[in-house]
């Protein structure tokens, strides 16, 4: 039992030790292209999807770019294609979240390049898709208010790595029991120097806010590489 034990984790080193490289490798060209790469992470039905929904119309100027992970259908990219957005479904028939590997051949298969940013919506997971560098410059932590208000401490890898954290589905707060400081308390205790924001996709509420963090990050980025 304990040979089989050692087995599987040194397994799963290679496999981390594998994705590392590949998400150096993307990375390297990302920065080269001057692009600003989002990995986004919740669990199943918090609104990452939604977000987009609300976001990508903000961004109207820029060259957008969205991969889509999902165990099946291609639900998640027909609704952001209906907004003249490139998007391409990702389906992982079983797997629990996205590997750097996965995004560079999905790139290369959709063709998608020349991008200002790139959204990617990993699986629906808080768990497996901590330990997965993607080439991002940041990860985002999504928690709907919705989902009760202990989910940072019960799920600490993913909201300690997350740069950004969004509370989404705020206009249902008067509706839903809630501590919305005690919930932004762990975040931060977690992770001193997470940028959070409060939002509703419904109603617009953080959108603008969050939009032009993404801007200011893209300005910053292109200035610091020369791209």
């Amino acid at each position: 039992m304990e040979k089989e034990s050692t087995r599987k984790i040194e397994v799963r080193q290679k496999v981390l030790a594998a994705n590392e490289e590949a998400a150096r490798e993307l990375r390297r060209r990302f920065e080269l292209r001057g692009a600003v790469v989002v990995n986004l992470i919740s669990s199943p039905g918090s609104g990452k999807t939604s977000l987009l929904e609300a976001t990508l119309p903000r961004l109207q100027g820029f060259a957008v770019g969205v991969l889509e992970g999902d165990i099946a259908t291609e639900r998640d990219a027909e609704r952001i294609r209906r907004l003249g957005v490139r998007a391409h479904q990702i389906l992982t028939g079983g797997a629990c979240h996205l590997d750097a590997r996965q995004i560079d051949r999905e790139l290369a298969i959709s063709g998608m390049e020349g991008f200002d940013f790139l959204f990617i919506e990993n699986v629906g997971n808080l768990i497996c898709p901590a330990s997965y560098d993607l080439g991002e410059d940041f990860k985002v932590a999504l928690l709907s208010v919705t989902e009760g208000d202990d989910k940072p401490f019960k799920y600490p890898g993913i909201f300690s790595r997350s740069a950004v954290s969004v509370i989404s589905k705020c206009d249902l707060l008067p509706h839903v029991r809630f501590d919305l400081q005690s919930v932004e308390d762990q975040i931060r205790s977690l992770n001193p120097s997470v940028q959070l924001f409060r939002t509703s996709a419904q109603t617009g509420e953080g959108i603008a806010d969050w939009c032009r963090f993404l801007s200011d990050w893209l300005e910053t980025k292109r200035r610091r590489s020369g791209a």
